[in-house]
């Protein structure tokens, strides 16, 4: 134990064996350096913990320091003073007291020497094992190969270093050495030191040397890389210039640059000034970037959309009234009010060309033919047909275009149908436009109100585009199943015309004119081959399906189609086979009939009325069952009822209590539950309709009188006996006509309704 004094070192570490040079102005450190060379020339040297903190203390100082020999002090003019150290050995740091001369001064422990040469002596023991000479044999070798594939990477180790330690067989003088020429942090270094045991120095310092030799192998990988792309682009530069030199010595035309081309299409290009002057700029920019950089193909795929945009090309409008007619004639049957509508379209659009009139909103059940028409009205119009399926769209980017700030921005649907229909006024189809999601990323709903809106979209801004465009000129159709989703904004810009689906006989006729000879045709039949009567066509329609649409009756026609198909390939060749299909052997093609008709009752019954509803895929026809028996007074519910009907039921309820008051005793309703069933109570089953036919049904299993089997009804009854309105007519008289009701009950403000619709039936 020794005290010497204290030379506190920031952001250096001197080493055992090594000579450092460190210069140092603090007063109290310098009056340490004289102290020791009046002295015996030696101090203890430690480094910081932190090298910002000023304090010299027992907590910012490390454990483990050296006692070096001062073996120069010179003073610089700018008061610093260069000290030359030489490295002694190894020591703890005890204590510190600070002295009258104004330094510290510390007490240390000193390491004793390991004993490390190891030529001249016994490699193996008497056993013959490796001894621990041996060891740092194979130690320093190690090191050695290490530290010499290192400097042979790093470049700036100097070749007397190099040397030094290739000839040195001191294991701790090598580690020394070469921990004093690392260019790592003093911290790493101070970590090799504080081990006691020279194997721990060892493997502390190889695990440094391996990192710093793989960080060297990366730079060297990614200079090369580097080197390599810098290369291919001066080549690929080199060449392209020789192209050019090439092309214009040849003189061909034809050799223009992507720049020349977009300036050549602006030439031609029919677009307001101001969307030119924008081209031009981009053109400009586009020039100026080179084609290796990222931004340069982001600006062609933005002047490529700019020049095919259709800024003022529009098509002719055929405004022939008569011949719209023919042609939705000729594509679809029935639909009265669409074709109306659309010819009132056409007949305004010619004599006011300049019009932008309404947007159309067709609303109906799934088949009805509402995409069908809106082709049929684009072929009327000689118009470009472009379609827009909006189902699932969440996002109102989508719609409007990202913005070109974001990797793989593209403009919107909306600008992209009207670039690929090539005119600014094609029809478009937003195609289920109810069942458009709103969530975090947006309200697509909310866009669509300036796109459909003649007002708005005259001036529509596409977040991709960052331009105008005029929208007004084109035709928009819309397409729904119910109305129920669809935003009230949103529904109050569009007419809305209702498909509500197709009668029986109008089924037939669709079957008839148009899917019988589309689905031959795409089986390769002709009429020849197979032909169908109208009965079985009748009962495909009733028997084999049941929807308001007709796309179901077409899968069946086309499965008979098929079946027809196989007998005729299977056939022998030559021979002519002619299939007819009738209601007799109907069954061989689609099998056993998937729907029985829901018959009405054989004879009078009480407490058995059959009501009338309406769903998705058509009316239907129910019975509602009420029994009345001995109990407390209750109203037992059953038949999975919606809220809307178990509310009917209790006003029905209550209605014919206040009607029967003369009819039955007084406690009547007291001693008696009251049981209202609706048969297959497995299908939910709601509306607003059914108040009329359980106040029946109440009245008949109270009263006990029977209700005639041959009639139905439908409408909502109030508390006072009042029967509104309702809606879906069609489709519930078409129902009650199926079942072979004779005779219907409806409202009395529904008479304009059924004048409508009784001559179709």
């Amino acid at each position: 134990m020794i005290k010497k004094p204290l030379m506190a070192l920031r952001d250096v570490v001197a080493l055992p064996g090594v000579t450092a040079y460190i210069e140092v102005a603090k007063a109290e450190t310098v009056s340490a350096m004289e102290a020791a060379m009046n002295d015996d020339q030696m101090v203890f040297t430690v480094a910081k913990k932190d090298a910002e903190n000023s304090d010299v203390n027992m907590d910012n100082l490390f454990e483990v320091g050296i006692v070096a020999k001062v073996k120069q002090i010179a003073r610089m003019p700018d008061k610093y003073v260069r000290v030359v150290l030489e490295g002694g050995k190894r020591a703890h740091l005890l204590a510190l007291e600070t002295v009258d001369a104004g330094y510290i001064m510390a007490t240390v422990q000193v390491d004793e020497d390991e004993e490390d040469v190891w030529d001249n002596v016994q490699i193996l023991s008497n056993h013959g094992e490796p001894t621990k000479q041996l060891k740092r044999v194979a130690m320093i070798r190690q090191i050695k190969q290490l530290f010499r594939e290192y400097a042979e990477r790093q470049g700036k180790m100097g070749q007397q270093l190099q040397d030094i330690v290739s000839e040195s067989i001191d294991l701790d003088q090598i580690i020394y050495m070469i921990t004093a020429n690392l260019p790592i942090h003093y911290h790493l270094k101070q970590s090799i030191i504080e081990h006691d045991q020279i194997e721990d120095r060892f493997t502390e310092l190889m695990i440094v040397l391996e990192r710093e030799l793989g960080i060297l192998r990366l730079q060297g990988e990614i200079t090369e890389m580097v080197k390599q792309q810098v290369e291919d682009n001066q080549k690929d530069y080199y060449l392209r210039e020789q192209i050019k030199a090439i092309h214009k010595e040849l003189g061909e035309d034809d050799a223009e640059s992507e720049a020349d081309k977009f300036e050549r299409k602006l030439e031609k290009l029919k677009a307001p000034a101001k969307v030119k002057k924008k081209i031009k700029e981009e053109i400009g920019r586009y020039k100026r970037i080179s084609s290796n950089n990222s931004e340069s193909a982001v600006i062609r795929g933005y002047l490529e959309t700019l020049l095919a945009m259709p800024w003022k090309k529009a098509s002719q409008d055929n405004t022939d009234v008569e011949h719209a007619k023919e042609i939705l004639d000729a594509d679809h049957y029935g639909l009265e009010k669409v074709k109306e509508r659309i010819l009132e379209y056409l007949a305004v659009k010619k004599l006011n060309k300049e019009g932008t009139g309404t947007i159309l909103c067709l609303v109906g059940p799934p088949g009805t033919g509402k995409t069908s028409i809106a082709k049929s009205v684009a072929k009327a119009l000689g118009r470009k047909y472009v379609r827009i399926c909006l189902g699932g769209v969440r996002d109102e980017a989508e719609l409007r275009g990202h913005r070109r700030t974001y990797v793989g921005a593209m403009p919107g649907r909306v600008i992209t149908a009207v670039k690929n229909a090539k005119v600014k006024n094609p029809l478009i189809l937003f195609d289920e436009i109810d069942k458009m999601v709103s969530d975090g990323r947006g309200d697509p709903a909310a866009a669509l109100l300036e796109i459909l809106d003649p007002e708005q979209n005259k001036h529509f801004s596409d977040h991709y585009l960052e331009l105008p465009f005029d929208l007004s000129k084109a035709f928009f159709i819309c397409t729904a199943n119910g109305t129920d989703t669809i935003s009230r904004p949103l529904l109050d810009r569009m007419e809305v015309i209702e498909l509500p689906g197709y009668t029986e006989n109008e089924k037939f006729h669709i079957a008839k004119e148009h899917l019988w000879a589309k689905q031959l045709k795409q089986n390769g039949i002709t009429r020849s081959q197979l032909t169908i009567t109208d009965k079985a066509l009748r009962t495909m329609i009733l028997r084999y399906t049941r929807e308001a649409g007709v796309r179901g009756l077409e899968r069946k026609i086309a499965s008979v189609c098929r079946k027809a198909a196989k007998a005729v390939a299977q056939a022998d060749e030559g021979t002519k086979t002619k299939l007819r299909i009738s209601d007799r052997n109907i069954k061989e093609y689609l099998g056993k009939p998937v729907y029985k008709p829901n018959a009405a009752n054989e004879k009078p019954e009480v407490g058995i009325v059959r009501g009338l509803a309406w769903t998705s895929v058509g009316g239907e026809t129910l019975e509602i069952e009420v029994v009345a028996l001995n109990g407390t007074g209750k109203l037992e519910l059953t038949g999975k009822l919606g809220d809307v009907m178990k509310e009917s039921a209790r006003i029905a309820l209550t209605y014919v209590r206040f009607l029967v008051q003369d009819e039955v005793d007084e406690d009547y309703f007291e001693k008696h539950d009251i049981h209202i069933h609706v048969p297959e109570g497995a299908t939910p089953k709601d509306g607003p309709s059914a108040g009329i036919t359980m106040t029946t049904a109440i009245y008949s299993a109270v009263t006990g009188k029977p209700v005639r089997a041959d009639i139905a009804m439908t409408g909502e009854v109030t508390l006072r006996g009042r029967v509104l309105p309702i809606g879906g007519l069609k489709e519930k008289l078409l129902a009650a006509k199926q079942a072979g009701i004779k005779e219907v009950l409806v409202p009395k403000e529904n008479s304009r309704d059924v004048e409508r619709w009784k001559r179709r039936f």
